[in-house]
């Protein structure tokens, strides 16, 4: 941070000041003049807390994506099958057995297990040829979405959000303040900020397994140089199978998560896929915490722009996108 501010000391200025206009916008009362023009508070921190749930969504998906496509060279376009499968697993298992907390598991470890197989039976016969990995997989997501549409059909599933979890959660942020001078706080879905919490929680492990751990520097290491590390006696091809499972077994559980406070249906394994795409460029391949600032932004482009302006929301993302890949061509947190 210290570097950062000492070699672009206007960016660092830009930086600090947009922080403390969001702080303002999100912790301060607004005046009449601010709502008349740019609409309610109530509205503001909605698509705000939307955005950053969302952002923990994207973050599950990405990743996976990332531990796959950023660390191990794989180039999986089929993740967001594996995204839409884990939903629709979920949905199954907790329609069965009334557990959200098994759809979970179950997602996990059957896409896992799909992992499993395709790095077996596709990744490990192309390694490094990045054009065939590129083919075959959009292929597997062709077949794929096929084989969901026929087993599933194309109706809209939505996992039932525990008892526990129904119901909204007063939150610390001021919304307005009545004549009388109370003030109206914020009221948000609880099952979106347990989610939320389990993302981060998740992220926290994930970054901690990769960086302090042994495990952690023998993926890294077999990424850079593998025969020097099956030379040592490691079997790094049982390491990649373990880290692909991983990777497929997050998008797998993101499947329920998106089931639960959204739903799934054909089209959102491609949504998903992309929207892990632009994550990874923005906070650059193979960076967990990379991964995280790219899913938030992403998260917040789109819900705030679908408020402020649905025409042009979706150009948004990539407007950023462009503009991440024109100042920082290997994303915001890329990994040394």
């Amino acid at each position: 941070m210290r570097q950062f501010i000492e070699r672009r000391p206007v960016w660092a200025f830009v930086i600090l000041i947009a922080i403390g206009a969001a702080l303002w916008l999100v912790l301060a009362t607004w005046p009449a003049g601010l709502e008349d023009s740019f609409g309610k508070k109530k509205v503001f921190l909605s698509a705000v807390f939307n955005g950053i749930t969302l952002g923990g969504l994207y973050f599950l998906v990405a990743s996976g994506f990332t531990l796959i496509f950023g660390l191990m060279r794989n180039v999986n376009l089929a993740h967001g099958s594996l995204y839409l499968f884990g939903g629709y697993i979920g949905y199954a298992v907790s329609v069965a057995t009334g557990s959200w907390l098994l759809s979970f598991v179950a997602a996990f470890v059957i896409v896992a297990l799909v992992g499993v197989a395709m790095q077996v039976l596709v990744f490990r016969r192309i390694e490094g040829q990045d054009l065939r990995q590129t083919m075959v997989t959009i292929g597997l997501s062709i077949v794929f979405a096929d084989l969901m549409l026929w087993a599933f059909g194309g109706d809209f599933y939505q996992i039932q959000t525990p008892s526990g979890l129904v119901g909204p959660m007063q939150l610390p942020f001021v919304t307005a303040v009545k004549s009388s001078g109370e003030a109206v706080y914020l009221q948000y879905p609880m099952v979106r900020l347990v989610i939320f919490l389990a993302s981060v929680v998740i992220g926290v492990a994930l970054w901690l397994a990769l960086n302090r751990t042994r495990i952690g520097m023998i993926v890294r290491a077999g990424v850079d140089d593998r025969d020097i590390l099956a030379a040592m006696g490691v079997r790094i091809q049982l390491v990649f199978v373990l880290v692909f499972a991983l990777g497929a077994g997050l998008a797998g559980m993101a499947g329920v998560v998106g089931a639960t406070f959204q739903s799934i249906s054909p089209g959102e394994d491609t949504r998903f896929l992309l929207a892990s795409l632009v994550v990874v460029i923005i906070g650059g391949m193979g960076s967990i915490p990379g991964a995280a600032l790219g899913a938030l932004i992403v998260g917040l482009a789109e819900q705030l722009g679908s408020v402020y302006i649905p025409t042009y929301a979706i150009v948004v993302t990539f407007l950023i996108m462009v503009l991440v890949l024109a100042i920082r061509p290997q994303g915001l947190l890329a990994g040394r």
